[in-house]
C-alpha cells in the first residue's frame, strides 16, 4: 500500500469519526429558544469524549452552560456553540437524526455549528498535545453568558488567558478576519387617542409618529451606502416589528417599534444610535432602549482595529488557514475580540444553510476543518 493510499484511508477515518460524533451531537435537543439545557445531556458525552482533558463545567442560568475543557498548557482557544436555532415546519425529515449522502450532512445544527463542535472531539482524539476548547449554549439567543463569564474568570485568573482565540461558526472553512457589529433597538411612542376625523397635530398619533422617524432611518441608511470597510458597505438595518393603535378610525395612543442594525467595525455604535434617536423630531419617543449590542470584529477603538485586524491575520497564515473575504453576520469572536484578544472566525458549512429548513453541511468542509485542527495541535501550534 503507497503513502497516498494510507493518507486517503486516514482522512476517511477522520472523517467518519467526526460524523460518528456529530450524528450524536445532532441528537441531542439543544434549541434557543426553549435553550431547555442542563449540565448533562450533552455535557456528560462532551467529557466522555475527551479522556485526558480537565474540565471546568458552569451553569450560568437560563439553560446557559459551559464546558471549558483543556489539555496541558495551550495557547489557543477553540470556541464553539452547541445550541440551534429551532426547526421550522419545513423541515422534510427528523431534525435530530443526523442523514448523510454521498456530500453532505443534514440534521438541526450541523451547519451552524455542531459539525464544527464534532471536528474538535475527531481532532482531540487523534492527538495528543495541547487544546484548550469552550463549548457554549447561548450564542443563538443573543444572551452572551457563557463567554462573558469565561472572560471574567480569566480577568480573574480562575482561569488561564488565551493568547488567541478562534471562534466556530460556518465559514466554509476560512479565516474571517472582519464582521460587522450588531444593535437591537426597542421604541415606544405615545400619542392622545381620538376620532381620526378631527384634524391631527403633530404628536397627536402614535403611529404616524413611528412611521415618520422610520421614513428618516431609512433616508439615513441609504446615504450611508458608500461607506465600506475590509471588503463590506454600508450599514444593514430592518425596522422588524411595528405595532400599536386600536382600529382604523382611531388616533392611536401608543406604538412600539423594534429596529436591528448591523454597524461596519469603523462604524461609532454611541454616534448611531444618537442619530437613531435624533430621528424623532417632532416628539420625542416616549422610549428609547438598546436591547443588545454586539461589537464589530475587529472591535475596540477604530484606530486600533486595523492592528487587530492584522494580528489575527498573522495568526492564521502562521496555522496555516486560508482567510476569507469579511462577513455581514455577526459571532462572538467580537467579544473577544472586545476584550483584547486576537481573534478570526473559522467553521465547516456556509452561512446559507444556517437556520435554514434540513440544514446540511459538506463533507469536504467537514473534514477539512477536522484536518486543519489535527495539523494545530499535532504541529504543537495550539
Amino acid at each position: 500500500m503507497s503513502k497516498g493510499e494510507l493518507f486517503v484511508i486516514r482522512d476517511w477515518m477522520l472523517l467518519d469519526a467526526t460524523l460518528k460524533h456529530l450524528a450524536a451531537l445532532v441528537a441531542f435537543d439543544t434549541r434557543n429558544p426553549p435553550r431547555a439545557i442542563g449540565t448533562d445531556g450533552i455535557f456528560d458525552y462532551l467529557r466522555a469524549q475527551l479522556p485526558g482533558f480537565d474540565f471546568t463545567l458552569a451553569d450560568h442560568g437560563a439553560g446557559a452552560v459551559s464546558l471549558y475543557a483543556r489539555r496541558g498548557n495551550p495557547k489557543l482557544l477553540f470556541n464553539v456553540h452547541l445550541d440551534t436555532v429551532p426547526d421550522s415546519p419545513a423541515w422534510t425529515r427528523d431534525p435530530h437524526v443526523l442523514a448523510v449522502d454521498a456530500d453532505h450532512a443534514t440534521g438541526l445544527g450541523a451547519c451552524d455549528i455542531k459539525g464544527a463542535a464534532a471536528g474538535l472531539l475527531s481532532a482531540a482524539n487523534t492527538t495528543t498535545g495541547d487544546m484548550a476548547m469552550l463549548f457554549t449554549t447561548d450564542e443563538e439567543a443573543n444572551d452572551p453568558r457563557c463567554v462573558t463569564a469565561f472572560l471574567a474568570a480569566c480577568e480573574a485568573g480562575t482561569l488561564p488567558k488565551p493568547e488567541a482565540v478562534i471562534v466556530a461558526e460556518p465559514t466554509r472553512s476560512k479565516a474571517v478576519l472582519a464582521h460587522r457589529g450588531i444593535q437591537s433597538v426597542l421604541m415606544k411612542f405615545a400619542g392622545h387617542v381620538g376620532h381620526a376625523s378631527a384634524k391631527q397635530k403633530p404628536g397627536d398619533s402614535a403611529l404616524h409618529q413611528a412611521v415618520r422617524w422610520g421614513n428618516a432611518a431609512l433616508d439615513y441608511v441609504e446615504s450611508q451606502a458608500a461607506v465600506k470597510f475590509g471588503g463590506l458597505r454600508g450599514l444593514r438595518f430592518n425596522i422588524g416589528r411595528i405595532e400599536g393603535g386600536i382600529k382604523a378610525n382611531m388616533i392611536a395612543p401608543a406604538a412600539e417599534l423594534r429596529f436591528n442594525m448591523r454597524p461596519l467595525p469603523s462604524m461609532d455604535p454611541d454616534a448611531l444610535l444618537a442619530t437613531f434617536r435624533g430621528f424623532a423630531s417632532e416628539v420625542a419617543p416616549a422610549h428609547f432602549e438598546e436591547t443588545f449590542r454586539g461589537p464589530s470584529l475587529p472591535a475596540g477603538p477604530a484606530e486600533r482595529t486595523e492592528a487587530r485586524r492584522i494580528q489575527a491575520e498573522m495568526l492564521a497564515e502562521e496555522l496555516g488557514i486560508t482567510v476569507g473575504a469579511a462577513v455581514d453576520f455577526w459571532t462572538e469572536a467580537a467579544l473577544f475580540s472586545a476584550a483584547g484578544y486576537p481573534a478570526f472566525v473559522f467553521g465547516p458549512g456556509d452561512i446559507a444553510q444556517a437556520h435554514a429548513a434540513d440544514e446540511w453541511v459538506d463533507l469536504a468542509q467537514l473534514q477539512q476543518h477536522a484536518e486543519t485542527i489535527q495539523g494545530i495541535v499535532s504541529r504543537g501550534l495550539a
